[in-house]
C-alpha cells in the first residue's frame, strides 16, 4: 500500500469512527439508581452543563479532506521544542529522588510522586491508530518503552488511540506488578493483555496504591474505538494525591460546568496537566477539547497553582497551527493573573520539579 492510499484509508477510518454511531442525547434515559452520566442502555454521557456535540457530515468532510492534505506536509518543530536524549536524561537525573514530571509528548507524562512512579496515557508509538492507520506523530516520544523506569501505576483516561496505545500497552514490562487505573468498563482491555492488577473507577471514586490516592473526576469528552462502541466505556481525568501534594491530569476534555465542582472538592491543586491543543475547527472540537484559553479557565476553576499544557506539539490531529497553542496558553495565563513561571508549555522531554 502506498503512503497516499494508507493515509486516505486512515482518514476514511476516522470519518467512520466520527460519524458511524450516534452520540447519546442529553435527554436519553438515565440508569435507575445511577448518577446522571450513566444511561439506561449501559452507555455514558457528559456531565450537566457540558457543551453539546452538534457537528455533522458537512463539518467533518472538509475537515478530514484538509487533514489528508496536511498529512503530506508535517510540521517542523521550532528550535528548542524537543530535548535531545542526553538532555532528557540529565534533566531527570537532576531531579532524582524528588517529586517531578517528565513530558514524553502529547498526554504522556512520567511522574514521580511520594516515592511512586507512574505514567499517564502512554501513547509512545509512531501512529495513533491500529496497524498502519491513524495520524503519524512528527516528534518521537522523549523516552521509549525500554528506557522507562519500573512503573508502579499506569493511568489511562479514555480509549482513543492517541491515549490508549495498544503497542505501548503490549510492550510495557512487569505487567504482574503494575497497577492499572482506568475509567469504568476499560479494564478488560488491560486484563486481556496480561495485566494482573486493574482498577476501574467511576467519577469521584478513589483507590489508594503505592502511597498515592487516585480519584477519577469528570471530563467533557466521549469514547469510541470501533464503529460499534460509542461511549461504552467511561472517560475521566484524575486527581493524584501523595506526600501532601495534589496533581490533576485532565485527559481529553472540553470546558464545562463540571470543573467548578471539581474545584469545590479538591482545591487547591499544586500542579495541573491540562490539554491545550486540538481545538480547531471549533464547530467540531468545542465539545471535546479545550482551547488554550479554556485550559486556563479549567485551571482557575479547580484552584490550580501551576499549569502545564499538554496534548499539543506532537501529532497533527486538528487544524490549528501546530505550535500556536503554547503562546496562547501563556498569554491567557497572564491575563488570568498567573505568574509567568506558573503557566508552562514544557519542551518535549523536559522535567519539572514540584
Amino acid at each position: 500500500m502506498t503512503i497516499k492510499s494508507a493515509t486516505l484509508a486512515a482518514l476514511l477510518l476516522s470519518l467512520s469512527l466520527l460519524l458511524g454511531a450516534c452520540m447519546p442525547s442529553p435527554d436519553a434515559p438515565q440508569a435507575e439508581g445511577k448518577p446522571y452520566h450513566h444511561l439506561a442502555d449501559g452507555r455514558f454521557r457528559n456531565p450537566p452543563g457540558s457543551p453539546p456535540r452538534t457537528a455533522g457530515f458537512s463539518d467533518f468532510a472538509p475537515f478530514l479532506l484538509g487533514q489528508f492534505v496536511r498529512s503530506f506536509d508535517p510540521p517542523v518543530p521550532p528550535p528548542g521544542h524537543v530535548l535531545n536524549p542526553a538532555e532528557v536524561q540529565a534533566g531527570r537525573a537532576a531531579l532524582a529522588g524528588q517529586d517531578h514530571i517528565t513530558w514524553l509528548g502529547h498526554a504522556a507524562f512520567l511522574m514521580r510522586l511520594n516515592g511512586a512512579t507512574l505514567i499517564t496515557d502512554p501513547y509512545l508509538a509512531t501512529r495513533a491508530g491500529p496497524y498502519f492507520l491513524g495520524p503519524q506523530r512528527y516528534v518521537p516520544s522523549a523516552l521509549g518503552v525500554e528506557q522507562l523506569p519500573p512503573l508502579d501505576l499506569l493511568l489511562v483516561s479514555h480509549n482513543h488511540y492517541d491515549h490508549l496505545d495498544e503497542r505501548t500497552v503490549e510492550a510495557l514490562p512487569h505487567k504482574e506488578r503494575v497497577t492499572v487505573i482506568v475509567p469504568l468498563k476499560l479494564g478488560a482491555f488491560f486484563r486481556e493483555r496480561g495485566y494482573a492488577n486493574v482498577v476501574e473507577l467511576d467519577w469521584y471514586d478513589s483507590t489508594e496504591r503505592n502511597g498515592l490516592k487516585v480519584t477519577a473526576v469528570p471530563a467533557v469528552h466521549f469514547s469510541r474505538r470501533t464503529l460499534f462502541d460509542t461511549n461504552r466505556t467511561l472517560w475521566a481525568g484524575f486527581i493524584i494525591e501523595g506526600g501532601g501534594k495534589r496533581v490533576y491530569f485532565s485527559g481529553d476534555t472540553a470546558y464545562g460546568a463540571a470543573f467548578k465542582e471539581i474545584g469545590n472538592r479538591f482545591a487547591p491543586v499544586d500542579l495541573a496537566l491540562i490539554g491545550i491543543g486540538a481545538y480547531e475547527p471549533q464547530a467540531i472540537m468545542k465539545a471535546t477539547h479545550a482551547t488554550p484559553e479554556e485550559a486556563v479557565l479549567i485551571g482557575r476553576d479547580i484552584g490550580a497553582r501551576r499549569l502545564v499544557g499538554m496534548h499539543w506539539g506532537t501529532v497533527v490531529l486538528t487544524q490549528e497551527p501546530a505550535f500556536e497553542a503554547a503562546p496562547r496558553f501563556r498569554a491567557a495565563g497572564g491575563q488570568a493573573g498567573y505568574a509567568p513561571d506558573a503557566v508552562l508549555p514544557l519542551k518535549i522531554g523536559e522535567s519539572l520539579g514540584f
